[in-house]
């Protein structure tokens, strides 16, 4: 499974580009976002994806987990979406 990290200064729309064309690879793919902007963008993200998907017939769900990762010698707590195309 692909892993796309997502900051609060990523582009929503190049974000939901990676995450359809992961989907499509894949079927699965996992967003992970630490602090509340990079969790904003994520989630702008994960609507414009469904839009993208909407003009093929397809549609995906997303489901949140909390995620810590260590950075340094410190360890953050962020939220993973872990993404799949719908059937």
């Amino acid at each position: 499974m692909e892993i796309l990290k997502v900051s609060s200064k990523s582009n929503p729309n190049k974000v939901a580009g990676a995450i359809v064309g992961s989907l499509k690879k894949n079927e699965k793919v996992e967003i992970q976002a630490i602090g509340a902007g990079a969790v904003n963008q994520a989630s702008k993200s994960l609507a414009i994806a469904r839009r993208f998907l909407e003009q093929e017939q397809l549609d995906l769900y997303a489901v949140p987990a909390f995620i810590e990762i260590q950075i340094g010698n410190e360890t953050r707590t962020g939220i993973s979406f872990k993404v799949y195309l719908k059937k």
